[in-house]
């Protein structure tokens, strides 16, 4: 039986990446997304790819996303939480309340109340897996990027209690922890680096590069690879844990 994926932001970058390559393995794939034009040219697409434009952190949009599911899938096999959004790229005591705020209800509160919807598909279709997209920065501090960093450390302990909770269930929880992944979203980070820090881009790209053991940005693809063995038949007994995928980088 193919499996049924939600992968939320999966319109684009790392999230796309994972429905595409669900959707290649034979999986059936629902993607939830904020940009309406990227869900509409990736559902038009692949036929085995169905999408909801919505925020995750509004409950609104949650209802329509999980009557989408159920509607287009009909359950649940495996959740890959991926939505995340950066924040400011600024010293601690500047950081700008609005988007702390921000960075907790998406990075944290969505993931949780997505989560707490699937949880009860997963469990009537008798096991399953949970992804969760962490990062670098949820493994190491990140100068100047305090909110980032924090959530992406909690969806850590996250994980780690779905994992414990919901085993004699047969559903596992593992997080994912790229580094520098090679895209637009990469290249912005790097340039809020250089203009906090007063280099240029390629400065930093060179200074990124030099903190991993590995010199090159993660392909997406190969997020995407680990994802499907973590969703897979041989991971069944991996649960509650950290899979880093970033050059092995000595920090943030």
């Amino acid at each position: 039986m193919a499996q049924r994926v939600l992968v939320t932001a999966g319109a684009g970058g790392i999230g796309q990446a994972i429905a595409r390559a669900f959707a290649d393995s034979g999986a059936r794939v629902h993607i939830a997304d904020i940009d309406a034009d990227a869900v509409g040219a990736l559902t038009a697409a692949d036929e085995n790819i169905t999408g909801s434009v919505g925020d995750i952190s509004k409950t609104e949009d949650l209802d329509v996303l999980f009557r989408d599911v159920s509607a287009n899938l009909g359950g649940l096999d495996v959740l890959v939480n991926n939505a995340g959004i950066a924040g400011a790229t600024t010293p601690v005591e500047e950081y700008p309340r609005d988007t702390w705020d921000a960075v907790i209800n998406v990075n944290l509160n969505g993931t949780f109340l997505v989560t707490q919807r699937a949880v009860p598909l997963l469990k009537e279709a008798g096991g399953g897996s949970i992804l969760v997209m962490s990062s670098l920065a949820g493994r190491f501090g990140y100068p100047n990027r305090i909110a980032y960093s924090t959530t992406k450390w909690g969806l850590v302990g996250f994980t780690k209690t779905l994992a414990l909770e919901l085993g004699e269930f047969g559903i596992t929880a593992n997080s994912i922890h790229p580094g520098a992944v090679e895209g637009p979203r990469i290249r912005n980070v790097l340039a809020g680096r250089a203009d906090a820090n007063g280099t240029t881009v390629d400065e930093e790209v060179s200074k990124a590069l030099d903190n991993q053991s590995i010199r090159q940005f993660t392909d997406p693809a190969d997020i995407a690879a680990l994802a499907l063995f973590l969703a897979g038949p041989h991971a069944r007994t991996i649960s509650g844990q950290l899979f880093p995928i970033d050059g092995d980088s000595k920090h943030a």
